[in-house]
């Protein structure tokens, strides 16, 4: 069975002690901006709470709303599960490991962030969440992208935001306007549906 290939009628109804715990698990283990590909390790491939869609869905409201993504998933996805409750404990439980840890690690930094050893750890660290935040978009583009114009608009997002330096908000703003018109409703689903089958046609 793929990550993706849970219907609604299987997917658990966690407790509310469950959704805490396992945002706590999330917050402890993750690393940096590596916390995404942890988010769907744990919600999507081993909890099955959600689907790679769902869990798209999250992420890119997660990323037009301020604040970490991290707890703006956190919120998100426990609000699904359980409501307000659900929110609550899974924003606690999400942040509570990384306010434990950066404390002591604020500590410590003051004391040895000027020696050799401290500052390849920290590069060693980012440089393996960045390897994590790429495997996890190569998977779920993988599932996501159906279409030409899907792999066009996420191409226009990345060129607006790194070649033309458009601020973010400018270019969610442009390019999810051309987006929804593409998408607009009387279009109809044949041509849709015409359209994915030819992209994944090419891919083969």
């Amino acid at each position: 069975m793929s990550d993706a290939a849970v219907s609604p009628q299987s997917k658990p109804k966690p407790s509310v002690l469950t959704i805490f715990l396992t945002f706590l698990e999330i917050g402890a283990i993750s690393f940096g901006g590596g916390v995404v590909a942890y988010l769907r390790d744990g919600l999507v491939r081993k909890k099955r709470w959600f689907d790679d869609v769902e869990f798209l869905e999250m992420t890119s409201i997660s990323n037009t709303l301020p604040g970490l993504n991290a707890t703006n998933m956190a919120i998100l996805a426990g609000d699904r599960l359980a409501g307000w409750l659900g929110a609550t404990l899974a924003l606690v439980g999400m942040c509570l490991p990384a306010f434990i840890f950066m404390t002591l690690a604020g500590m410590v930094y003051s004391e040895s962030h000027a020696r050799p050893l401290a500052t390849a750890a920290l590069r060693g660290v980012a440089a393996a969440a960045t390897g994590l935040i790429a495997a996890t978009w190569f998977k779920i583009g993988r599932k996501s992208l159906r279409g030409f114009y899907d792999a066009f608009f996420v191409m226009a997002a990345i060129l607006g935001v790194n070649y033309f330096k458009w601020g973010v908000p400018i270019t969610l703003l442009a390019v999810g306007a051309l987006a929804i018109f593409h998408y607009r409703p009387h279009r109809g689903h044949e041509t849709r549906a015409q359209e994915e089958e030819e992209w994944i046609s090419s891919l083969h």
